[in-house]
């Protein structure tokens, strides 16, 4: 662990990886506006955006466990009358 005393080159690469944070915090400010751009632009064509979430975070997962889940959905909406 690099110790810093206030100057040298701990400080120097401390500030360095301070700084890309703050870059990528702020590319990140700026696609999370992009996306929510497009979630309103969708919702205007009449499209749920709520739902186009639930399908992006399903096409992430992995197939099994996509599976897995849809099953499990199934068992539990069956057992508490809801299919």
């Amino acid at each position: 662990m690099a110790l810093i005393a206030g100057t040298g080159a701990g400080a120097d690469q401390l500030t360095q990886y301070i700084e890309r944070i703050e870059r990528l915090e702020e590319e990140k400010r700026a696609m999370m506006a992009d996306i929510r751009d497009v979630y309103a632009e969708a919702k205007a064509t009449g499209f749920d955006p709520k739902i186009m979430r639930q399908l992006v975070k399903m096409r992430a997962m992995d197939r099994d466990l996509l599976q897995e889940q849809d099953e499990l959905l199934q068992t539990y909406r069956a057992a508490v009358g809801l299919v």
